[in-house]
This record gives structure tokens, sequence and C-alpha cells, in this order.
């Protein structure tokens, strides 16, 4: 699959070898490419070039299978993603009934953070059927730390005995928000962060124009994670400002988060205070340039402040008034970097 994720080559190939099971729990950091990983395992097992009981190589890219999962119209895969991230992944899910009437009455829809059950009662039915192209058939599920505790327990009496041919790669950030019976019933797969050197080339790639000094930034604000990196990028990070936003933010001022969405403004803030954290108990920073933090933090108010960030981002994608509430968050901040003198 000459379009893979440089860094995936690799891990495919391994999972083809070793993932027996019928189910493949992907998991790890979100930013590296763990959708299109278990995207290139569905269609590597759905690919019409293997040789039936050979060994299972990457897929060709060719054969029918191969074009009908290009076209996103194979009749043996179904995609199960919330609403929110459908049009991103490019992924349409099924039992969206609702969206024609919302479009007939003229309402504006709030697309689903989660993954709905009667998208779960959907793969229930799918997996009772046949394979149209006598294969086998397969379900991807992601991120599956989006499935609320109603859609895992609708998923685990297939997910234990799935009828025929049917195999499942469920694919999760983190391995605690997902239910130990859902975990149990899968074979895990771990993908790691990839090499510095090859995320920084393949951000390069992707963003014209971006030095390999300022994408060594941009990966480091992002935990490393190049998808990531180039998602935020592409939401208003600047890597020749980053490093200023601590200092802004101990002012009160908003800096190079001016016209940024809430939710990458409070993730900002959340690993600035990790950071800050950090280096207050001796450790190395993560997100942002050590010369750009201050060591002298007060921990017990870094503490306090990280608690009301992970208020505040359960209640991100609520329609606030932005200035005021960035307003808001920037005046808890100024409370919580009074360093010491």
């Amino acid at each position: 699959m000459s379009d893979l994720l440089p860094w995936l080559h690799a891990p495919l190939a391994q999972a083809l070898a070793q993932a027996h099971g019928h189910a493949t729990l992907v998991h790890g950091p979100q930013g590296v490419g763990q959708f299109e990983f278990s995207m290139a395992l569905a269609q590597s097992w759905l690919c019409e070039a293997q040789a039936p009981g050979s060994p299972f190589k990457p897929a060709c890219g060719a054969c029918g299978s191969c074009h009908l999962i290009s076209a996103r119209s194979h009749p043996d895969l179904v995609v199960v993603v919330p609403e929110a991230l459908q049009a991103a992944l490019g992924w349409t899910g099924s039992g969206d009934d609702d969206e024609g009437a919302s479009e007939k009455s003229g309402k504006t829809k709030k697309l689903s953070q989660d993954i709905k059950v009667d998208a779960i009662r959907a793969v229930v039915q799918f997996s009772q059927q046949s394979a149209s192209r006598g294969r086998a058939k397969v379900v991807v599920v992601h991120p599956a730390e989006r499935m609320n505790t109603v859609s895992s327990n609708t998923l685990l009496k297939t997910l234990e005995e799935p009828p025929g041919m049917v195999r499942f790669v469920v694919s999760a950030g983190s391995l605690d928000e997902l239910l130990p019976t859902v975990r149990s019933r899968c074979q895990a797969w771990r993908l790691p962060l990839p090499d510095k050197a090859a995320s920084i080339t393949w951000l390069c790639e992707q963003i014209k124009g971006l030095t390999e000094a300022d994408a060594a930034i941009l990966l480091q604000a992002s935990g490393g994670q190049p998808l990531t990196a180039r998602d935020r990028h592409a939401m208003g990070l600047d890597a020749v400002r980053w490093p200023q936003i601590p200092r802004d933010v101990a002012q009160g001022q908003s800096g190079a988060m001016v016209g940024w969405p809430l939710p990458l403004v409070i993730e900002t803030l959340q690993k600035l205070c990790h950071d800050l954290a950090c280096m207050a108990t001796g450790a190395a920073p993560r997100y942002f340039p050590e010369g750009s933090l201050h060591r002298d933090g007060d921990l017990a108010r870094l503490t306090a402040w990280s608690g009301e960030l992970r208020k505040a981002s359960r209640t991100a994608e609520h329609p606030w008034s932005l200035n005021l509430r960035v307003e808001s968050l920037l005046q808890q901040a100024r409370l919580a970097l009074r360093f010491n003198k």
C-alpha cells in the first residue's frame, strides 16, 4: 500500500504475520495513524490477491476488493466511527436515518462524538450475513473508547463468538477507557510513536514551506504524534509562536492562540500545566521548549489548575462565547502561574 504512512509499513507486516485472532485491538498514541493502520489490516484481510492458505501480506491495491475499499463501497467491510469524525476520515456511517429528517426540517443536526448503539446493532446484523465476495467480512470500530457502556455490551457477544468469517479491528487510544470485557476478547497490538526523524520528514512533505526546525517544534507540541502535529498546524498552531505561549499566558494574554477553537485552547493550556508541573518536580517538559518555562511553579496551584482544565475540557464543545470563555481560562491561568520569587 503505497499511500500507507511510512512508519506503519513494518508494524503492518508484523501484525499480518502475528495477529491470528478474530478480533485485533489496535491501541497507542492517537496521532500516529491508528485508523489508517486499522484500515490497512482490513484491506489486507479482504485483498483478493492473497494466496489461499498462505500468510497474509499487505494489500495489493489493484484487485477488485481493494478498488471497492478505495471507493468506500466494499460489501464485506463495515467501518464504524462517530458522526463527528466521518467527514474527516472519509467514511459515512450506517444507521443515521435521522439525518435526512433533519435536512428536510431545515434544522442543523449536531454531530455525535459517540459511537451509538444503533451502529453496533447494525454491526451485529452485518456479522450474521454471508460474505458477498466469498472471502471474509471485516468490521473496523474507531475510536472504540467512544462506545458507551450500552454500545460496548451490545458488541460483546459477537466479539466473543463471531459467526462465520468475521474479523474485527477495534482501535483505541487508551485501553483504560475500554471495558475490560472488550479488551479481554481481543488480541492487543500496540502502535508506538514513530521515529522522530521520519516524523519530521513526513511533516515537511505535508506542510508546504515547513522547515525541519519548525517541524520539530510542531512535533514536540503534539507529543511526538505527527498526524496530530499536521492537524494542529491546520487549526492555527504556529511553530514560531508556540514557545511564546507560556509567557503570554502568564501575562493573561491569548497571544498565539487568538482565533483558535476552544478545544485547542484548552488542550494547549493542559500541555502548559503538565510541563510546568514537570519542571516543578525536576522532570523534563514534554510539549514546550525548556527555555520557555519557569522552574518555580507552585505544584499545589498547578494541580488545582489541572483539575479546572479537566472540567473545562468536558464542555469544550458547548456553544460558549469564545472570547469570554478564553478570558475566563486565562484568568484561571494567571492565578495558577503566580511564580515564586
